[in-house]
């Protein structure tokens, strides 16, 4: 009861905040996502490798998928009564990969409707909260680990593990990260449907001009650093790289790269104050106050990285797999720019977050609720979100290879080989309750209005001040 309380006051407060104008986090959710992360204690920091480009089609004939729902199966389990399940999730640019799936799952369970509910990113958390304040969720949603801990510990999602196990659903077809980011006191939430992971973006009509070699696996911050600088001309507003104040697709994973971090392991202390993060921070900044070879914070506040990519203005930019969908429709870029490894630093490192479907405790359809969820981590439903130009590798390893194939022209396999340097979404019970301290400090930073000492100093004595209430 009083962990409902709590829950309760948390979501006034995140509601008055939004009307207030305060943003929730530095970034919205991703499609993928996104953007900000909690994930489950049993959650580690090394995630778990996923097939490589060469290895995927062999996951996909070696590895069993999960058994495919049927009309038999959803009589067995269902009352068989006329059912409208209700199914939210935050991205219009999957919107039609979604479609089809429920299209392809009314056919072999034809008593159950499911109703589409898009919300976009920036508002999605605040409509999901307000609704589980009111006991009126959708039955079944996306969810993003940065809110999956409250979810679960407040008895807002079902957990799904007896289920899971009944089915003989192969688990270990994910990456046990994504599994563990989904579960709480030894008990699965969510089944993944997507990772997601970043890349060095880059426009290679403008590397050819300027006579210089694509971005490889060799690159390092140097080089990095040093390209940029060759391709700026500041009298054409042209620059050779996107230095944002974007988290999960900028400079966490540089942070990660120095030995830094963003958070200790067990979640009680911030890693902003360390030496190496500081260091990183001070990298990352450099390239608009010192090497003027990305536009400032200011600028890319008023145009994000994104359209000046898109619009030939920025050389190189850190962005995430979802972009290919978007840079495979923009006219200009569709035929221009490809995708790299990123830089290393003191070693290789790449955030990595993936989301999963969950099922509403206050659904009234808990039984058509699982029939969906089980449906939608299938390796049939998986080649459909692929195909349908869903956000991401699908989850599970076997299905990799289908998403491999549908962007040619991108080399997708980047985001697939970096997995076993990966870093899981840095995480905590209440992650929404830090993230928000970025924009506080790493925007004045990247402004140069604070040293990236001072910034990470205060960053973290703050950040340690929220973890702190969340033990109590």
């Amino acid at each position: 009861m009083k962990k409902r309380t709590l829950f309760v006051l948390i979501m006034a407060l995140t509601l008055i905040m939004t009307a207030c104008g305060d943003a929730a986090t530095s970034t919205p959710p991703a499609a993928a996502p996104a953007a900000t992360t909690a994930a489950a204690p049993a959650a580690t920091t090394a995630a778990a490798p996923v097939a490589t480009t060469a290895a995927a089609t062999q996951a996909a004939d070696t590895t069993a998928a999960a058994p495919a729902a049927t009309t038999a199966a959803s009589a067995a389990n269902t009352s068989g009564k006329a059912v409208t399940l209700r199914y939210a999730i935050w991205s219009k640019s999957q919107q039609p990969a979604v479609e089809q799936l429920v299209a392809e799952f009314k056919k072999t369970h034809p008593n159950i409707d499911v109703k589409i509910e898009l919300t976009p990113n920036d508002q999605y958390w605040t409509k999901m909260d307000a609704a589980a304040t009111g006991g009126a969720l959708p039955d079944v949603f996306w969810m993003h680990a940065s809110n999956f801990v409250r979810y679960a510990s407040n008895n807002i999602i079902v957990p799904i593990g007896d289920k899971v196990t009944a089915e003989k659903i192969d688990t270990a077809r994910y990456p046990s990260q994504l599994v563990n980011l989904y579960t709480y006191n030894s008990k699965i939430y969510g089944l993944p449907r997507n990772y997601n992971l970043i890349g060095l973006w880059y426009n290679k009509a403008m590397f050819d001009a300027a006579g210089v070699a694509y971005p490889d696996a060799s690159w390092d911050w140097n080089k990095l650093r040093e390209v940029a600088k060759k391709l700026t001309d500041t009298s054409k507003n042209i620059y050779g790289f996107a230095a944002t104040g974007e988290d999960q697709t900028g400079f966490w994973n540089v942070i990660y790269q120095n030995g830094g971090s963003i958070i200790s392991d067990d979640k009680k202390s911030s890693g902003y104050d360390k030496p190496e993060t500081i260091a990183a921070l001070k990298y990352w900044s450099e390239f608009a106050s010192v090497d003027k070879s990305s536009p400032t914070y200011q600028q890319l506040t008023e145009t994000s990285a994104q359209d000046l990519f898109q619009s030939g203005k920025v050389a190189m930019m850190f962005g995430g797999d979802w972009l290919a969908i978007d840079f495979a429709k923009n006219t200009y870029t569709k035929d221009k720019v490809n995708v790299a490894p990123l830089p290393q630093g003191k070693k290789k490192a790449v955030i990595l977050h993936g989301s999963s479907n969950v099922i509403s405790a206050k659904s009234p359809n808990q039984a058509e609720a699982w029939e969906f969820v089980k449906f939608l981590s299938s390796r049939e439903a998986q080649d459909i979100q692929s195909q349908g130009g869903a956000s991401g590798p699908p989850a599970a390893r076997d299905a990799v290879e289908v998403w491999l194939k549908t962007l040619p022209q991108f080399k997708l396999s980047v985001f697939v080989d970096q997995i076993p340097d990966t870093v899981l979404y840095p995480h905590s019970v209440n992650t929404n309750s830090w993230l928000s301290l970025q924009r506080k400090y790493i925007g004045p930073m990247l402004s140069g209005q604070l040293s990236p000492e001072e910034a990470g100093k205060k960053m973290a004595a703050d950040m340690n001040e929220a973890l702190a209430k969340e033990g109590r």
